[in-house]
């Protein structure tokens, strides 16, 4: 199976259609991220055979150039937002060097084997979460369910309360699951800080003999 068979059995559902007419009429007629194009790049750049770490974020994010389709990431050309601040900073605290993506681009995480996804995939610009509940969390929960149900040995890192309420979809005796506050500056100093979730996730591959991830 490929992503873009799972997403075409998504695509036929009644829930879908609504959201996808829904999601047309308001990139139509406010100003919506990321492009088009590239609502489903996470899917498009991590291969389904080659999947080994799930990092899910909340929404994109809603200033002009951010957005690029991948959780948490934004273009190589723009100001690191505060959580990607963080999530570097974690990094290099966790690992003892800086991360290869230290320009806030996680493109190569993504080829990597690391799905960035949100559980919203679409926002209007400056309003966060204001395409919460029009459908993607249906979505988004189907995409986690099916990588419970048929892949072995993913790790999930799940930051932030809405992303920990996740764990109630994957199968835990099959996948493996860190948690931890959110990485953005409301939330990062109550234990985002010293996960230590990237050397944890490398250590869980190896065991798994998979090939860690080049944070």
């Amino acid at each position: 199976m490929t992503w873009e068979k799972v997403i075409e059995l998504e695509k036929q559902k009644e829930y879908y259609k609504k959201l996808h007419d829904e999601v047309e009429k308001r990139y139509q007629t406010t100003t919506v991220f990321p492009a088009k194009e590239n609502i489903f790049k996470a899917f498009s750049l991590t291969k389904l055979d080659n999947l080994k770490v799930v990092i899910l974020g909340q929404d994109p994010y809603h200033g002009v150039g951010q957005a690029q389709g991948l959780a948490f990431s934004t273009p190589n050309n723009i100001k690191n937002p505060p959580s990607m601040v963080n999530i570097l900073k974690e990094i290099n605290d966790d690992l003892g060097r800086a991360s290869i993506c230290e320009d806030g681009d996680l493109t190569s995480w993504a080829k990597d084997g690391v799905l960035l996804i949100n559980t919203i995939l679409t926002v209007e610009e400056s309003k966060p979460k204001s395409h919460h509940k029009l459908g993607w969390e249906v979505f988004t929960d189907n995409i986690i369910k099916y990588i419970s149900e048929n892949c072995e040995g993913i790790v999930f890192i799940l930051w932030g309360a809405p992303a920990i309420k996740k764990t109630k979809l994957i199968d835990e005796s099959k996948h493996h699951i860190l948690t931890s506050p959110h990485p953005s500056p409301l939330s990062s100093y109550r234990g985002f800080f010293g996960c230590k979730h990237f050397s944890k996730t490398n250590e869980i591959l190896k065991k798994l003999r998979k090939e860690p991830i080049r944070w």
